[in-house]
Parts: C-alpha cells; structure tokens; sequence
C-alpha cells in the first residue's frame, strides 16, 4: 500500500517509515522541526518528505494515512487548524491509523507472519537496553529486527526488518516500548499495541506530566502493558523499583524474573525475586543467577545504571535461547547508541604550538564536548554521576541543558533540577519557551548555575567560563539549535586554531 506518514521525523514515525519501505510499502511523509540523525536515515531510503501539515498533501492519495502523536486537533485563537491535513482527513473521512496500530497489524502480528516481539519499557533507558538488547541477538546470530529511538552504532540505523533462522521458532523483534500515549485518538500508551512475548520493566518514575496526572496513572499504564504478555511470556523486572511491585501487585500471569544490584540484605516476601545480580564497579563487575556468580563483563561503558540495562537485556536474551556468556561476548563490544555521552569533539584551549612535541600538553588540555541525550532529572543525574566516576573528582565537568520536554517546559520538575546537577562544576540552563523561573529553579546552587535566553548567549557564556581540561556535557532531547558544533567553534577560534579537534 502507500502510507503518507504525518509526523514521519520523530523517531518513532521515522523508524516505522523505514520498516515500512523494507516491507515493499510505498511511503512519503510530513513534519516540521527536521533535524538529524532522523532526517539523514529518511533521505538515505529516498523517502519523499513534505515540509509542514499542508492540505495539499491530499494530491497524494495515500492507501492510508498514518498519524503520529505529535500532530493534534489544535487551534489558534483565530480558529486556524494547527495540523489542517488532519482536518481535512477527518471532514472527508479518509482512512487514518496511528503508527503503534499500523506497526502491530501490518508487521508485528501480521496474520501468519507472527513476530516474537521483545519490548523494553521504563522511565529511563529504553533505548540503550534495546540496543543492548538488539546487539546480543545479533552477536548470537538470531538476525534481530529492531525498532529503537535511537541510532545504535553497532547498527547505524535505528530499525530494520528481522530475517527467521532455524534458531528460533518466529523472527525476534525487539522495539523499544514508549508509555507516552498514542495518538490524539487513542489515549493508550503506544506499548499495549506491541503484544510482546518478552518485557522488560526497567524503571518506572513520575513523567510525561503533560498527559499523566500522577505516578498511580503511569502505573496503570503498566499494568495495561503487563495484561498483554501471555502466559507463557517473561517479563524481567527491577526488583529495586517500588512502583513495580505496585504494577505486578495489580495482577501477573506470565513468567517473572527479578534484577537488582547485589544486596545481602534479607528479601521481603512481597517483593520481586532477584533472580538476577550485579556486583562490582560500573566498568569491570560480575553477573550473579541464581545466586551464582555466572560471568563477568569489562567493558568502557559507564555508570551503574548502564550496569542495570546490561543485566535486564542478559535476562531477556536468556528467555530466546542465548547463553549468558555470549550475551556477555556481546556486550563486550556494544558501542552504545549515538546521543549517549557521544564525543563530539575536543579543542586543545589556551594551546597555540600544536607540533607533535606538544601533543602530551595538548591531550591533557583539550576541552571536551560531549552530546547526550538526557532529558530528565533522574537522566540527567545518573549520566553526570557516571561521568563523574569515570573522570574523579578532580576533572571539571559543565552541565548544558536544555528543559525541551514537555515535562520540563510544564515545570513539574524544576526542584529536582539542583540535586540532579550536584555532579557537574557548572550548569548552563537554556531558558528560551520556559514558563517558569529557572534563575530562581536553580538558585539553590548558588555561582554554580547560570542561565541564557538564545543559543548564541549560551555559547558565549559556556565558552567564557572553559577551562583547559574541562568536559562539556550537553543534554537536550531535541537538536539544542546546533549548540555542540558552535561550542568547539567557538572554542576553535578563542584557541586560534583553524578548527575543533575531531
């Protein structure tokens, strides 16, 4: 069929294009705010791209058109539709379909072509432990499909189609599983549309304040997850979290293992088995079953709740056959996914003799600029303490976020802001679309903090306060207006270089 893709940017939506085009699909599409790497993945499959929600998409003439979440019933004051294809699409009565649908009904579980779908739901780390996840089976020769919000770079594309070996009895699907809802028709998280036979339940925090009122109705969004694993699935659990117990208390009929950092302190009987271990720091720690001490993993990867996502896609890799070794082998040469602590580049500051006798100064002098994902205080917290540990206590780290989310914009979680930046020197808050004060947010930290209204006064401000040595994080769940290649631009030129370090 052709599919004309509302919203076809967004990771999600464009991940679904890419699928869909591998499965003979015709596919074009629509959005706004185009940026990479979503925008360079489309272009490389010749997907046919329409800027805006005009109505002149309708010359289209889709078979149907699939509607993402990003695209509403809004109006202006004036009555203006916000999204007039849509309108047009509902006052004529054409056929329309959110993505999850489409997703569950033309692949997943097309009829006779059933899929052993593996999903990874939770607050935080969706798309890492997916990757994670992806890459064993790969390792293991299981030819995994995948759809990720992300680009892993053991991949380099954030979905593909999954090929059926004599190893398993369907072809495995491993998705990352969004609670956010699924269209402005369908107010069920996307994820009761994937029917996995495989969940993790990595974490689950207060998010999204834009559409849950509180964490008791995230939960339920959870349980309505765990309704739909059969009773022969698995779902794999952070015996840590509370308001998981609380999510399975409502009701579980399916195999359940439980994971948590090493304790030897006694289990209540209400919680979660720990079936699964870790013990040891972040880079070099052991694997415990049952417990047993099965494995250990060395890898370069940081933080310990990287070491939690590792453990999770071990136990669900295990529920498909593939040993624990190998899943370690695997993760032994995962490269993470692309937005995740990435190094984009380094600048030698305050160095103007780069002769090859000045390189030891130069490797001890570059000033780092790293782009992340993080977008949460949670997120934003644990990457910085992770950091942290990597560097010690002597290396100057500067926090650069943005507060793009819908959660952060709304405010929900401005007092959570100081305590999560406790790990960085100093923190550079971008202001621009905030309804509320962050100066006054983040006054509890003193000189430790500051704020700037455009890209340009961040840059500035970020660069006037660098230091040779020093590791500049930047977090935004969006482009952040290109804030990491002015930064070692403009650092470039305050080192009267020609140009950034690569």
């Amino acid at each position: 069929m052709h599919i004309h893709i509302l919203g076809i940017c967004g990771t999600f939506m464009g991940g679904l294009a890419a699928l869909a085009k591998a499965s003979g699909h015709r596919v074009t599409g629509c959005d706004q705010g185009v940026y990479p790497p979503m925008s360079d993945q489309l272009q490389a499959l010749g997907i046919e791209l329409t800027p805006g929600f005009g109505n002149e998409q309708l010359a289209h003439q889709p078979d149907l058109f699939v509607v993402g979440n990003v695209v509403s019933r809004q109006h202006s004051e004036q009555g203006v539709a916000k999204y007039p294809l849509m309108e047009s699409i509902l006052e004529l009565g054409l056929p329309y379909m959110s993505g999850p649908q489409w997703l569950s009904e033309h692949l997943l579980h097309k009829t006779g072509h059933e899929f052993h779908v593996l999903a990874v739901a939770g607050t935080h780390g969706k798309t890492t432990t997916s990757s994670m996840l992806a890459w064993i089976l790969e390792h293991a020769g299981l030819q995994p499909g995948y759809l990720i919000g992300g680009v892993p770079l053991n991949f380099n594309t954030s979905a593909r189609l999954p090929i059926k070996t004599r190893m398993t009895k369907r072809p495995l699907f491993v998705i990352e599983a969004d609670e956010y809802d699924t269209a402005f028709f369908d107010k069920r998280s996307k994820f009761v549309h994937y029917r996995p036979r495989t969940v993790i339940l990595n974490n689950l925090e207060f998010d999204h304040a834009d559409i849950f009122d509180d964490l008791k109705a995230i939960e339920r969004q959870f349980h309505h997850l765990v309704r739909t694993v059969p009773g022969s699935g698995r779902l794999i659990v952070n015996a840590q979290e509370s308001s998981l117990q609380r999510v399975l208390a409502m009701g579980c009929w399916s195999e359940c293992e439980g994971f948590a950092i090493q304790s030897h302190e006694p289990q209540d009987k209400d919680t979660i088995a720990m079936n699964w271990r870790i013990s040891g720091p972040a880079e070099d720690f052991e694997i415990w079953h049952e417990d047993v001490p099965v494995a250990r993993l060395r890898w370069s990867i940081t933080g310990v709740h990287n070491q939690m996502n590792a453990l999770a896609a071990i136990a669900a890799a295990r529920h498909v056959g593939v040993s624990i070794e190998v899943s370690v082998q695997a993760l032994e040469r995962f490269e993470n996914v692309r937005r995740r602590m990435e190094l984009k580049g380094q600048v030698a500051l305050g160095l103007s003799d780069t002769s090859a006798s000045s390189q030891a100064q130069a490797n001890t002098e570059r000033v780092s600029v790293y782009d992340d994902f993080a977008h949460h205080p949670t997120a934003i917290q644990t990457t910085l303490e992770g950091l942290r540990r990597q560097l010690g206590a002597q290396a100057r780290i500067l926090c650069v976020f943005e507060p793009r989310s819908n959660t952060m914009k709304l405010g929900s979680m401005k007092a959570l802001l100081p305590a999560s930046l406790a790990a960085a020197n100093l923190s550079f808050c971008h202001t621009q679309g905030l309804d509320w004060d962050a100066k006054e947010a983040l006054a509890p930290m003193g000189e430790r903090a500051m704020c700037a209204s455009n890209i340009d006064a961040m840059v500035e401000l970020v660069c006037a306060h660098a230091k040779p040595g020093d590791h500049i994080v930047c977090m935004s769940n969006g482009g952040f207006g290109g804030i990491h290649a002015k930064l070692l631009s403009h650092l470039a030129g305050l080192a009267g270089l020609a140009g950034p370090a690569a």
